[in-house]
């Protein structure tokens, strides 16, 4: 089974920072999915840490190289923008994080999350769509031996 990642788990494999140890679990014990957004909004991250002086330009560049090699199946947005607008407008939550969460309803898989807000917003919504599906970063890396992790094809690429 695929597992659906947003940017802030990503960004944690290439920046070393409070989760990082169980982004990288994630990804090396799984197989991961997002929409193709999330390549744009790991390059915003990696500016934002530039501008805060959390990365030097060069640090941000690698990063971002990096990225572009990670094992990672990445799927078109263009079909999830209904979707994701109306989990956002139904969440009062940005549409963007929506997008991440309508790829994996659609598809039946966990979402993954290290953003605390959003994931405690599903989590406690109530709403059944989200019940079992949507787990924090901790939460995932702690379950990455449970059923929900456990993959009907083989770990290539990881």
């Amino acid at each position: 089974m695929k597992v659906v990642i947003d940017a802030s788990v990503a960004v944690k494999w290439l920046v070393d920072e409070e989760g990082s140890a169980d982004a990288l679990r994630l990804l090396e014990s799984n197989q991961l999915a997002a929409p193709d957004l999330l390549m744009s909004e790991c390059a915003n991250i990696f500016w934002k840490k530039v501008r805060r002086r959390e990365l030097s330009r060069e640090e941000a560049a690698v990063a971002a190289r990096l990225m572009q090699g990670v094992d990672i199946e990445l799927l078109p947005t263009r079909h999830l923008l209904e979707a994701a607008t109306s989990l956002a407008i139904e969440l009062d939550h940005p549409a963007y994080d929506c997008v991440y969460l309508a790829l994996a309803l659609e598809n039946d898989w966990p979402f993954v999350t290290a953003d605390g807000t959003f994931c405690r917003k599903l989590q406690q919504s109530g709403d059944v769509r989200f019940q079992g599906r949507v787990l924090s970063l901790s939460e995932a890396a702690l379950s990455v031996t449970s059923p929900i992790f456990t993959s009907d094809a083989s770990d290539e690429g990881f």
